[in-house]
């Protein structure tokens, strides 16, 4: 029997690893590396992790559940940009617009009208993403790339809400990745205007950023490739 070895490498020496990797993947391919945005996932890591991560000048730190973040952000004291990636409830927009530069995964227009309603009321845009199950997975989140186009009208309405883009969950199977990947980004240019340019499209994480990367990604969400293994389950019921 093979042996573990745990991983003794610091948030820090993780961090520089894969921002080389992304920079050589962007190099390889003829994109500029400055395209790319690394958002680390600090899911279930501790304050301590998130503040080395940023001394070792990570900038964005994603967050997927509301408590974490709200807890987060007065123990790090740190200017960094935060960013929210979970699935979020229509009774926690309250607690998250105005505190994160954007919201990845909004997935109804109920959700939008709420992100908008609670942003009006503080007196801010709020950016955020349309999510798009591009793969047709029933187990991921998401609307469907045809409905795409009629929630991206209907947000146009909205005066404090701003849409910048797509974001995915790809399939485990690395073929179908690479295809769910490039069709988020062909569904983004049939549907981008000088009106709605959608600069971002955020897929990607610790197993397959390199396709992301070949496939249009700007933004990465990448979690145990920089903070390591996610500490055992807590009780995520209050968040």
């Amino acid at each position: 029997m093979t042996e573990l070895v745990p991983d003794v490498r610091t948030v820090a020496m993780r961090w520089w690893d894969v921002r080389d990797k992304v920079v050589h993947t962007c190099m390889r391919i003829g994109r500029d590396p400055s395209e790319v945005t690394i958002v680390a996932v600090a899911k279930k890591h501790t304050a301590a992790a998130v503040r080395e991560a940023i001394a070792a000048g990570v900038t964005d730190i994603g967050e997927n559940y509301v408590q974490e973040l709200l807890d987060k952000q007065p123990a790090v004291a740190t200017q960094v940009r935060w960013h929210f990636i979970g699935r979020l409830q229509r009774n926690k927009v309250r607690q998250v617009v105005g505190r994160v530069a954007l919201i990845h995964a909004v997935d109804s227009l109920a959700l939008a009208q709420e992100i908008d309603k609670r942003a009006a009321a503080i007196g801010v845009v709020q950016p955020i993403l349309l999510a798009v199950n591009i793969a047709g997975d029933d187990a991921k989140g998401g609307v469907t790339p045809a409905s795409a186009p009629m929630l991206l009208g209907a947000f146009a309405g909205l005066a404090n809400l701003r849409c910048d883009g797509f974001m995915t969950m790809p399939p485990e199977d690395p073929v179908a990745t690479a295809t769910a990947f490039n069709g988020l980004r062909e569904l983004r240019d049939r549907l981008r205007a000088p009106h709605l340019p959608l600069p971002i499209l955020s897929m990607g994480m610790t197993g397959d950023f390199e396709q992301a990367i070949a496939a249009g990604a700007t933004h990465l969400r990448i979690g145990t490739a920089i903070f390591g293994e996610r500490p055992a389950p807590v009780d995520d019921t209050l968040t």
